[in-house]
């Protein structure tokens, strides 16, 4: 460092330098910076002072930071708009041939239980629209997901709808789009502490009111089953709709009848062998406690989970055991699994327009929420003992 700065308080002179590497560009937009705890070894310093440097280039909007991930390099405010920066043509213009928009969808996956009709529904705004809609799955897996969006815009797509991997922490691809103010938005899950819009189901409400349904059929003893929460918004507010649900009925939540280990429902674990484990889990789980009448699956596939762990137990469903989940396909005109149904057409029509709207400028909420409908099926009934196994 210069000796003119000699003077002035560590964090302040830590900030000067890495302010000017990031102007001169040694530090590109959407690039990590050191860490507290780098800056603080760099420069003989504690993680307080470093701490406050980054702080300061924080606030003069040089970076973002994001708990657990790091800091990294902002959009200076003076650079265009990201649109054309990335390339992607005036505002609201596309630059591909006859000014078609071309609009990439990143999803972990779809069936027939959750993700079939959130296609269809972007594919109605995009011909609705004059667009075109081009898919990647990622099969849950961060490194796929990263692949598929840095194709997409290699591929000069006009804007982004992403369906997010489950993880503890985003990948630095959508980090950089939320950085760079690229036009995307999040399906099912918001970007804690950035700014981008999503599109989901009031999960809270939708469990609030599946819960509230089994309280009516009697059932006080409600398993909860779901894969680890991971920082998992949509899960999470599953999780915070059941436990409201019981504190504004006077009901005790009994986490010993919880399940928050089912992972053969992700992607990455959709294997046959998985799936064993995960049923003798909940078949033990069962035995151990008796008293479970009811379970309460944050998805349609760990509710096929227990049903088949259901069966190894000799219990009818719902006669012994009912079953309430999140989605379920349609069998012959009837719904094999009571469930709460997410407005997936309009969830992907309304993710299709929002991406249209925020390359014309408009400013959109961070969080659109969309009601679920409770739809009644063959697996539950009223509360009924049932007789340990």
């Amino acid at each position: 460092m210069s000796g003119e700065s000699g003077s002035k308080p560590m964090y302040e002179r830590i900030f000067e330098e890495l302010r000017d590497q990031i102007i001169e560009r040694k530090y590109g937009v959407g690039d990590r910076v050191p860490s507290e705890k780098e800056l603080g070894d760099e420069h003989g310093v504690s993680r307080i002072t470093s701490k406050k440097a980054l702080e300061m280039l924080a606030t003069e909007g040089y970076i973002i930071r994001q708990a657990g991930r790091g800091s990294f390099v902002a959009e200076p405010q003076q650079k265009p708009h990201a649109k054309a920066a990335s390339g992607t043509g005036q505002q609201g213009q596309s630059r591909h041939p006859g000014g078609k928009l071309l609009i990439g969808l990143v999803i972990t996956d779809f069936a027939d239980s959750y993700g079939t009709a959130l296609i269809y529904g972007m594919e109605e705004a995009s011909r609705a629209n004059d667009s075109y809609l081009v898919l990647r799955r990622s099969f849950g897996s961060p490194e796929y997901e990263e692949q598929a969006i840095q194709g997409l815009l290699e591929l000069g797509v006009d804007g982004l709808i992403i369906f997010p991997a489950q993880g503890e922490y985003f990948n630095a691809e959508i980090l950089k789009l939320a950085i760079t103010k690229f036009p995307f938005v999040l399906i099912d899950r918001h970007l804690k502490g950035i700014s981008a819009g999503s599109i989901s189901t009031d999960n809270v409400k939708a469990a609030i009111e599946g819960t509230n349904y089994l309280f009516g059929l009697g059932h006080k003893s409600i398993a909860f089953l779901t894969p680890p929460p991971m920082d998992t918004t949509a899960i999470e507010e599953r999780i915070e709709g059941f436990i409201q649900a019981h504190a504004e009925g006077g009901i005790i939540v009994d986490r010993e009848l919880w399940m928050e280990d089912i992972t053969s429902s992700l992607p990455q674990g959709n294997a046959e062998d998985n799936r064993v484990r995960d049923v003798e889990k909940i078949a033990s789980h069962l035995r151990e406690h008796p008293q479970i009448t009811a379970i309460f699956a944050t998805e349609y596939n760990i509710a096929q989970l227990a049903q088949r762990a259901a069966n190894e137990l000799g219990l009818k469903v719902p006669e012994d055991l009912s079953i309430i989940c999140f989605d379920s396909p349609e069998i012959n005109g009837a719904f094999p699994l009571t469930h709460m149904k997410q407005n997936q057409l309009e969830m992907g029509r309304v993710a299709f327009e929002n991406v249209l709207k925020l390359r014309a400028g408009e400013t959109l909420p961070n969080k659109t929420l969309l009601d679920a409908t409770l739809m009644l099926g063959k697996s539950t009934g009223p509360m009924r003992l049932r007789e340990p196994k």
